[in-house]
């Protein structure tokens, strides 16, 4: 078993967030690694060099950089990501500069972030990957919550930001809007950013209609598009189509800022 159960003796060193992690892993019901490879240790590896990366299907699965130092969360987001073939580790580096060079070489759809990482930090390393590949979605997992590193995380063009210890379910939303070009944040600290946000604007918004405020409901409640048609029965380009309508008649220019609009002003 990779990882030990809550009610054996904890590896020493390791945070309580990756333990949570891990702990939740191994209740997962995942395919059996055939690779006995050690983590990662210095620079990057890449899709050349590792066996258990998804085999393509149909359709191109999405590549993945992860950026991250502690050998049980890389090992955990492994695991995670062997369930989802749509996805496909390309590479995986131990600190901010690394990742940047890994970046410019293997060109990911995502990267997964880190913030406290040695040379280099995470926030850091995010603005200048976004400044050289503005396509690249970027997804921060960290134990990091101040407001500071918060909000500087955001800032450096961050599309999401998840707490370590978080559910696998909610990475996988996490994952999912970003990718989609929506914004996510940690319902832990999702009311904290709303605060630093600009003042909304004011004026009367009862002129949304009921379907559109059923739909803003959900965008607040942090649902991406799909759980957003799932929930309605709604094609996705009906739900794309009133998410635009909100954000319009709200004069906001994203889900964010349509959120705090919604729940200053009592909409929802």
């Amino acid at each position: 078993m990779l990882f030990e159960s809550s009610s054996e003796k904890s590896s020493p060193g390791l945070s309580p967030n990756a333990q949570n992690l891990a702990e939740g892993l191994s209740r997962r019901s995942l395919p059996h690694r055939h690779d006995c490879s050690d983590p990662v240790e210095d620079g990057f590896s890449t899709e050349h060099d590792r066996s258990t990366s998804p085999a393509p299907t149909a359709s191109l699965p999405l590549r993945i950089l992860i950026v991250e130092d502690d050998p049980v969360m890389q090992l955990g987001l492994e695991q995670f990501f062997e369930d989802y073939p749509q996805f496909a580790i390309v590479a995986q580096t131990t600190d901010g500069y690394a990742s940047i060079e890994a970046a410019r070489q293997v060109q990911p759809d995502l990267v997964l972030m880190d913030i406290g990482l040695p040379q280099l930090d995470g926030i850091a390393a995010t603005q200048r990957i976004r400044e050289e590949f503005p396509q690249i979605r970027i997804v921060m997992l960290t134990s990091h919550t101040s407001d500071h590193e918060m909000m500087a995380a955001l800032s450096s063009g961050a599309d999401a930001y998840c707490v370590k210890g978080t559910s696998l379910d909610q990475l996988e939303v996490a994952i999912t809007s970003a990718l989609e070009g929506a914004v996510y944040l940690d319902p832990q600290i999702a009311r904290r950013v709303l605060n630093h946000l600009k003042p909304v604007p004011t004026g009367d918004h009862s002129h949304l209609s009921n379907r559109e405020l059923e739909v803003l409901r959900l965008v607040v409640d942090g649902k991406s598009n799909p759980e957003i048609a799932a929930t309605l029965y709604l094609s996705l380009s009906t739900v794309k189509c009133h998410v635009r309508s909100i954000m319009e008649k709200l004069s906001v220019d994203d889900r964010v800022q349509a959120a705090v609009v919604a729940l200053r002003s009592g909409l929802v």
